[in-house]
């Protein structure tokens, strides 16, 4: 048991007993014994009845996250190895399709603050909490231990560690230096992963299902059609496209040096023949330009940013994914496909269909669901924390 205390205010215990895994700053009445950032603490309620054992972060509205609700359950070396080998097992089913996937998803496997992306041999992991970066050397010695992996590389570079009072950092911390792109496989496919300078830990993992999706609604529905790509990355979902009988694909990014490397991913698919069109520039003005010159797509793909980091951004951030949808809405042609996507957390289920809706309204155009797209289970919910759900989209056909 840790020498460190924190004790709620009265009535402010109700999600903990839920097991939600946060306690914000609001509900803190006092700490005891002045632990520093990332320490253990006890906590216990307003009447002194022990809840819970988190890691603490002073400088957070997140104060303290919770690593376990049982007394007899200590924070240590063999609670993260215990926990590290749950993940890895629920991954098993995965490994025969990929070898690019989430390994740990934070709160979701019971490691609040740690995300674990593998590439192939290579682990690329993310400190995101005070408690997390705290227990750094340990978790990377734990993680180095897994069968295959011959590198761990660290790309803590979020700006959510700004809020905990914590440094930028990306670098090697075990083994083997990565190569300069590491090819994963998914399925038939092959992607080029770059885990140092590209988005997140090097790619979007989490649109793993949906590339899948996006290639059975082309092939099924849009066989010799064009495709618009909105914020394209690096082209996973034009290799989908290009693969399920897409005639072009143009990519729309803001990353001239994100656009060049579509053309390797098209290479290493076998897709030197597809016709190779990008466009560089900032997605709302070249969606409006499309929309003034009247071109039409079979196939829009949104796949932006998230537009709210934080509550005070939600009413912009809805502005914005109505326009966006409202734009690709009026150049996606009738029978066409719209696959629109948020990684807003903030922006739930309910208010994203919301808001397409309301852009297809003004649009002048109706829409069918064929599909509600998400996170793939290398991304799992825990039921006690919805926040963990932050990726959704619908998959629309336009009437």
């Amino acid at each position: 048991m840790s020498e460190f205390r924190l004790f709620l205010k009265p009535g402010r215990e109700k999600s903990i007993r839920q097991k939600h895994p946060w306690i914000f700053s609001g509900a803190v009445d006092k700490t005891t014994g002045d632990p520093d950032p990332g320490e253990t603490v006890e906590v216990y309620d307003s009447r002194g009845k022990w809840l819970a054992r988190a890691g603490y972060s002073p400088h957070s509205q997140i104060a303290a996250r919770i690593w376990t609700w049982d007394p007899g359950q200590a924070v240590d070396a063999d609670f993260f190895r215990q926990l590290i080998l749950q993940a890895s097992e629920l991954r098993k089913p995965l490994k025969e399709y990929t070898d690019g996937y989430r390994l740990v998803h934070a709160e979701n496997d019971g490691l609040p603050g740690v995300i674990v992306d593998r590439y192939g041999a290579f682990l690329v992991v993310q400190f995101l909490s005070a408690a997390a970066d705290r227990w750094k050397s340990t978790l990377t010695m734990l993680l180095s231990r897994l069968e295959g992996v011959e590198g761990v590389y660290e790309r803590s570079d979020a700006d959510v560690r700004e809020k905990e009072h914590l440094p930028a950092f990306a670098g090697l911390l075990h083994g083997d230096e990565p190569p300069e792109r590491i090819t994963i496989r998914e399925g038939g496919w092959h992607f080029l992963v770059d885990i140092r300078e590209g988005h997140k830990t090097g790619f979007y993992l989490d649109q793993r299902d949906n590339r899948r999706i996006l290639h059975d609604l082309v092939s099924t529905f849009i066989h010799n059609g064009n495709v618009l790509n909105v914020f394209s990355y690096t082209g996973a979902f034009a290799v989908a496209a290009y693969s399920a009988g897409a005639i072009h694909v143009l990519n729309v990014d803001s990353s001239q040096a994100a656009l060049e490397a579509i053309r390797d991913q098209f290479s290493v698919n076998g897709l030197t023949d597809a016709p190779q069109a990008f466009q560089a520039g900032n997605a709302f003005e070249v969606l409006r330009a499309f929309r003034d010159q009247k071109r039409q797509f079979d196939v829009v793909i949104l796949d932006p940013p998230k537009f709210a980091s934080s509550q005070k951004d939600l009413y912009k951030a809805a502005r914005a994914y109505k326009d966006i949808n409202w734009l690709a809405t009026r150049i996606t042609r009738p029978g066409g496909l719209l696959l629109t996507f948020s990684c807003s957390g903030l922006v739930g289920e309910d208010l994203f269909q919301k808001i397409v809706f309301s852009a297809t309204l003004d649009a002048g155009r109706d829409a069918q669901i064929l599909n509600r797209l998400g996170q793939p289970m290398d991304h799992p919910i825990r039921l006690t924390f919805p926040e963990g759900q932050y990726l959704k989209g619908l998959a629309c056909r336009i009437l």
